[in-house]
């Protein structure tokens, strides 16, 4: 994908959340994205963002702006230039000038889900917090009607995440629950294989749980993914695969699903190529947002809608982040009843860009 004569405005919009967000990574107060806007001769416009989430993605922010310099100063955007080493960065692009392609702003991909007449299923997301605050997260979440709840584990001795897990169950036994371990489980717990671990969770009847050992551990996650009585997906264990190594980690790991964030992988083709892997083994998969602005998750709600091919029917989808901030763009987002949906294409607040000489 090749764009010249193309004046490039960007500004980079630090994003506030409500509430301290606690990750097995640490805690992240606020978070970087860089909004983009192209824009082509007759004055159309594309927007896109570069979202990455410190400690996780690939991408640093001082190649970011060399990068978003270069092509502004030569008004010209090459997809294919764009470095592997920046998949924050591809996303951004790619989904600009897919925007810049429909010449309808915020509609990178139109559809019955752009124009507001369909809408996506989400899971409630609960974010690390003591016992207390995660069941009073589940409350409130399961009372605005979600079926599918998912949560952040391993921050607290594990004893007492199946204290409060097993709390949960015995209020809600018919939601459907995911977990998400980012890796946890690699820490030794006195008293807890990870396996042993994952044999007590299926006790809770669970849906899957999310990357239970660290990417590095590729024999660990194998020999887990045989045994293991509850079914596993991977996630961070996909960034940073090269396109010619995914089918072989896939093969070697053997995981029930895949979970894909289009700006940590480099953007929705290389997303659907995982996609295309993973169906051929039969195996699952959903996407999920990566804390972007609603500018970013408004593009991945859409290109989820209709922009994938796939012939499996779609899980219920990790998209309920736009609330979790206290500046986010203005947008016709809206969350209700456990699915996500838009109000249409008329309502948007384009953010502030610049140029930079």
């Amino acid at each position: 994908m090749r764009k010249a004569g193309i004046d490039v405005q960007w500004v980079r919009f630090e994003m506030k959340f409500k509430k301290p967000a606690k990750t097995s990574r640490g805690t992240l107060l606020t978070k970087p994205s860089w909004l983009i806007r192209l824009r082509d001769v007759t004055g159309a416009c594309g927007w896109g963002e570069c979202s990455i989430i410190p400690g996780l993605s690939m991408d640093e922010p001082a190649e970011i702006e060399a990068h978003l310099l270069d092509i502004q100063q030569r008004r010209e955007v090459v997809f294919e230039e764009v470095p592997l080493a920046l998949p924050a960065l591809r996303f951004a692009i790619e989904m600009a000038l897919a925007d810049l392609k429909t010449r309808q702003s915020f509609v990178p991909f139109d559809g019955s889900f752009a124009q507001g007449q369909s809408r996506i299923e989400i899971n409630g997301l609960m974010w690390m917090d003591d016992p207390k605050g995660l069941l009073d997260q589940a409350a409130t979440l399961l009372k605005s009607g979600f079926k599918t709840l998912k949560a952040k584990v391993g921050s607290m001795p594990f004893e007492q995440e199946l204290e409060w897990m097993r709390a949960l169950r015995a209020i809600a036994p018919e939601v459907t629950f995911r977990v998400d371990a980012n890796g946890a489980f690699s820490q030794p717990e006195s008293g807890w294989t990870p396996l042993k671990k994952l044999e007590s969770l299926a006790e809770i009847g669970l849906h899957s749980i999310e990357q239970p050992l660290h990417p590095s551990d590729k024999r660990g996650l194998a020999e887990l993914c045989k045994v293991s009585p509850v079914p596993i997906a991977l996630d961070e264990s996909l960034i940073g695969v090269p396109v010619e190594a995914q089918g072989a980690l896939l093969d070697a790991i053997d995981p029930d699903f895949l979970v894909l964030k289009p700006s940590l992988l480099g953007g929705f083709a290389a997303s659907q190529h995982w996609i295309q892997q993973a169906e051929q083994r039969d195996m699952g998969w959903w996407v999920t947002s990566a804390l972007e602005t609603n500018m970013g998750l408004n593009a991945i709600a859409q290109w989820t809608a209709n922009g994938i091919q796939s012939h499996a029917p779609l899980l219920p989808q990790g998209l309920g982040t736009g609330g979790l901030f206290t500046n986010n763009i203005p947008a016709p987002l809206e969350v209700s009843e456990g699915y996500l949906s838009t109000r249409g294409v008329q309502n948007w607040e384009a953010p502030e860009v610049r140029s930079v000489s």
